[in-house]
């Protein structure tokens, strides 16, 4: 018996399951984020990615599961993507602040993804939007970790953990949101940068402070260690 989070595919090789799902995913976040979820249909989606009709419904059952395994994507990449980069990093903050940089880096690479999520998970199954809502929430402990991890050694003063969290992967998710904007302003380490300054740094203590003073002496800026942060950048024509 399959459960919500399975998506069942006719296809037995595992290789070709994944390189024909990823083709057919990439045509249908396109077509989602501009035509909208209700108004796409397989018979579009299949055009886009230069397949048959029939070859989807031989990796997918229904444009429910596309539509899941899209946004799956993109929380997956969320929860694994993030930890590696984080590794061998042991101060406090410089470990916030890098979990910040990271998620933002991960939502550059998935602008049209990430704002899909925004507009159609309400357009899944109930019981898919239940994972999907469980997936961010692991995402959110990440950032909530950090700053409690921050408050313990004295870096951090006492702060509500769970709504700073949460307005830290507001303000990632925004680089995706406002792109069309952010992107004509802001190359995306200086978009963390201003985001530190603005977000983490009016809650260090002292000590906190002097951290963050002196990863930004060794690092140059969030976005590269040891290279300052580029001039903004002409961003890509995007309607939002």
């Amino acid at each position: 018996m399959s459960t919500a989070g399975d998506v069942l595919a006719l296809v037995t090789d595992p290789r070709l399951v994944e390189e024909r799902r990823g083709q057919i995913v990439r045509a249908a976040v396109k077509l989602f984020s501009e035509e909208g979820y209700y108004t796409t249909t397989i018979q579009q989606i299949a055009k886009a990615a230069g397949v048959s009709t029939g070859l989807i419904y031989q990796y997918f059952r229904d444009k429910d599961d596309i539509l899941f395994l899209t946004l799956k994507l993109v929380l997956d990449t969320y929860e694994h993507d993030i930890p590696p980069q984080l590794e061998g990093i042991e101060h406090p903050v410089e470990r916030l602040c890098m979990a910040v940089w990271a998620y933002c880096k991960i939502v550059d690479g998935l602008l049209d993804a990430t704002v899909l999520a925004y507009r159609s998970t309400k357009s899944l199954r109930a019981d898919r939007r239940a994972l999907i809502k469980d997936a961010e929430t692991r995402t959110n402990n990440l950032f909530e970790e950090c700053i409690a991890t921050c408050t313990r050694g004295g870096h951090m003063r006492e702060v509500n953990a769970d709504l700073l969290s949460y307005q830290l992967v507001m303000f990632a998710h925004s680089w995706a949101l406002k792109h069309w904007s952010l992107g004509q302003r802001y190359a995306l380490a200086e978009y963390v940068d201003e985001g530190i300054k603005i977000l983490v740094e009016p809650f260090l203590t002292a000590k906190g402070r002097r951290a963050l003073d002196a990863m930004r002496q060794r690092t140059g800026s969030f976005g590269s260690r040891g290279t300052k942060a580029a001039r903004p950048r002409a961003a890509k024509k995007r309607t939002r």
